[in-house]
């Protein structure tokens, strides 16, 4: 036995099935004999992002590895790897290593240390007996506390050494979770039944410790409208009547007034990173309850009223029971519904008529609303790219099922969403896993839909071609007027057929709902599908920089 057959076996022992790789390392021929199936990407940054979008929809159970080459398969996937970083996603990273004779000469890349800044834990293998132990504890980082990629750098000579003995001693490393101060739960209980306007903003925290449904309860007992954080769209049923959807760059309207008219704040499951991207941005002055698994969290970019240190699930169940004792055999109610309902139907209103829009080119909003139409939420997976995309389909897509919708973008990278979508069907395989880009993303990863194409991963990638970049069209002004800066071009559904997938070039709104449908029986066949929809260069966001 070598040491990549220990590390294949400790693998296995703990449920991983799928090994996202690019050559060279000898690990991808030992986890075969294994039992694991290897998705080579075209890319080491696309193939990272496939390890995340898997590692999401199992809530990190189990989490997602990608394995590369030293040299420059280490250096390419640095941008998924920081991208995962930034979303707290669990990843295992098995990066071969330069031979230890030569793996600290200069200018030789070393993962270990370049890598330290955008991992939960980074540790090499330095020798054979070391193996057991270092992958011990990067299960236990990758399980515990809060998540985010850990790396184990293994050496090329340490790779094929001999394991020392005939067997791998490792027992599965187990979830450890606490709950929260029961004063602190008490003292919250009060303060949020005492509130006029309370609200609660959810974040991945809730999605990873699979306590949607505790949530909602809470939310109910309280009486509380629910927005989420982009990382935490789809962690609150986005059809229920507290539901505000996700804030961030944008928002629902009705979402908009609560975070400015609410006088107590719940934050559960989410750091509050002050980012205008993938966090609510709650106005100076507001109350806040804050419930999170990291100490690190608290006080860092808000006064906080009273902090909760603790697992989601086990503080949202105390919260429960708390909240129940006090209000005894009453109901609360705050009225939060209703103003909900009112405010939800204003907004729409305003939007209805791009959502419904018959407008040639096609209007991206119409694209959406489509999709929704004949694409029940729960039977999707729907993840958005950096940009208009995302701008444009989070405040209106409606995900109603936890991890129906992977919402990102602290590191927005152009291009993530393709990985996304081909690691989320690898992990949820009975779902429609679609990615919604524009044409700039496709530039930068399109390539990986052969990877989908050619592996049978049946996902759909929508793709927006307005043949521009519309959201720069206010920073690229001069240049463009000189030099076109802002101009983009190609046929997107002629190259996704050359690269072995089905694909449809749509220009007529009555085409959108028709072409969508024949996409997802072109999954079911088990193909992999891009539409590419020729659509206006649309810059209207919800409630963007002031917008409507």
């Amino acid at each position: 036995m070598q040491v990549m057959d220990a590390i294949s076996e400790i693998l296995k022992r703990e449920g991983i099935k799928t090994l996202f790789c690019f050559p060279t390392t000898p690990i991808i021929e030992a986890a075969v004999a294994a039992g694991l199936r290897p998705v080579i990407c075209r890319q080491e940054r696309v193939g990272v992002h496939m390890a995340d979008g898997c590692s999401r929809v199992q809530n990190g159970k189990p989490p997602g590895v990608f394995a590369m080459q030293y040299g420059p398969g280490a250096e390419n996937a640095f941008a998924g790897i920081a991208s995962a970083y930034s979303d707290s996603t669990p990843l295992l990273l098995l990066p071969l290593g330069h031979p230890r004779e030569t793996a600290h000469h200069f200018p030789m890349f070393n993962s270990v240390r370049t890598y330290s800044t955008v991992t939960k834990q980074v540790e090499p293998v330095v020798m054979p007996e070391h193996t057991v132990g270092a992958l011990r504890r990067a299960f236990n980082a990758l399980k515990n506390g809060r998540s985010g990629p850990v790396m184990v750098e293994v050496p090329a000579d340490v790779m094929t050494s001999e394991f020392p003995g005939n067997d791998v001693h490792y027992e599965k490393v187990r979830r450890s979770r606490s709950a929260g101060d029961a004063d602190d739960i008490d003292e919250a209980a009060k303060k949020l039944i005492d509130a006029k306007t309370p609200m609660i903003i959810a974040g991945q925290g809730v999605l990873y410790a699979e306590a949607s449904d505790k949530l909602v309860k809470l939310a109910e007992l309280l009486d509380a409208p629910v927005m989420t954080t982009t990382d935490g769209k789809s962690a609150f049923p986005e059809d229920h009547a507290l539901a505000l959807g996700s804030g961030g760059t944008v928002y629902t309207g009705h979402g908009r007034h609560f975070l400015h008219e609410s006088d107590l704040v719940f934050a559960i499951g989410t750091s509050l990173t002050k980012h205008n991207i993938s966090t609510p941005i709650i106005p100076d002055g507001k109350r806040i309850i804050h419930a999170t698994n990291d100490a690190r969290d608290l006080y860092k970019t808000h006064p906080c009223e009273l902090p909760i240190l603790g697992d989601a699930k086990l503080v949202l169940g105390q919260l429960i029971e708390a909240v129940k004792d006090r209000l005894g055999k009453k109901k609360h109610s705050t009225g939060a519904k209703k103003t909900i309902a009112a405010k939800k139907a204003e907004w729409l209103k305003r939007w209805e008529p791009k959502l419904r829009s018959q407008e040639v080119p096609i209007c991206p909003y119409f694209v959406m609303s489509e999709f929704m139409r004949v694409i029940p939420s729960e039977d999707a997976i729907v993840t958005h790219d950096s940009g208009s995309p995302r701008d444009q389909l989070l405040p209106m897509y409606v995900a109603k099922k936890p991890r129906g919708y992977l919402g990102w973008g602290k590191s927005h990278q152009l291009g993530t969403g393709l990985g996304l979508a081909i690691g989320a069907k690898m992990g949820a395989p009975d779902k429609m896993c679609v990615n919604f880009m524009g044409d700039a993303a496709f530039g930068m990863t399109g390539l990986d839909f052969e990877t989908a194409a050619r592996s049978g991963i049946p996902i759909t990638t929508i793709v927006l071609n307005n043949s521009t970049m519309a959201i720069e069209t206010h920073a690229m002004a001069f240049s463009h007027e000189r030099y076109k800066t802002r101009d983009l071009g190609g046929s997107y559904a002629n190259l996704a057929a050359d690269l072995g997938g089905w694909s449809e070039r749509v220009t007529r709104p009555d085409e959108v709902g028709p072409a969508i449908k024949r996409a997802r029986k072109i999954n079911e066949d088990g193909r992999a599908a891009l539409l590419e929809f020729v659509t206006s260069a649309e810059t209207a966001f919800s409630h963007r920089r002031g917008a409507a």
